[in-house]
């Protein structure tokens, strides 16, 4: 295996965690925009407000887009595996 294989290979582990990742990662940011919006326009700063509502709406998502996010890391997992069998 070359090196430019193995840099192939980490260049799409990096995407892939970014594209499993970035639903929840975004849900989380709208989430503590539109809370931190309500702290700040009632004038309620109570710092553990915004941990509740983010843990359940990070979970929901996490719970909807499970089967996209298990093929994409499945299709990943066999482009190593083929690489490995064939031996690069």
């Amino acid at each position: 295996m070359t090196g430019a294989e193995v840099l192939d290979i980490a260049s799409q582990g990096i995407w892939t965690l970014i594209i499993v990742s970035m639903p929840m990662m975004l849900v989380g940011l709208v989430v503590g925009v539109v809370i931190a919006l309500f702290q700040a326009l009632t004038q309620i700063q109570e710092m553990t407000l915004v941990f509740v509502p983010k843990i359940i709406a990070i979970f929901i998502t996490m719970l909807i887009t499970l089967p996209f996010l298990g093929a994409t890391m499945a299709g990943y997992m066999d482009r190593v595996v083929d690489m490995i069998i064939v031996g690069g």
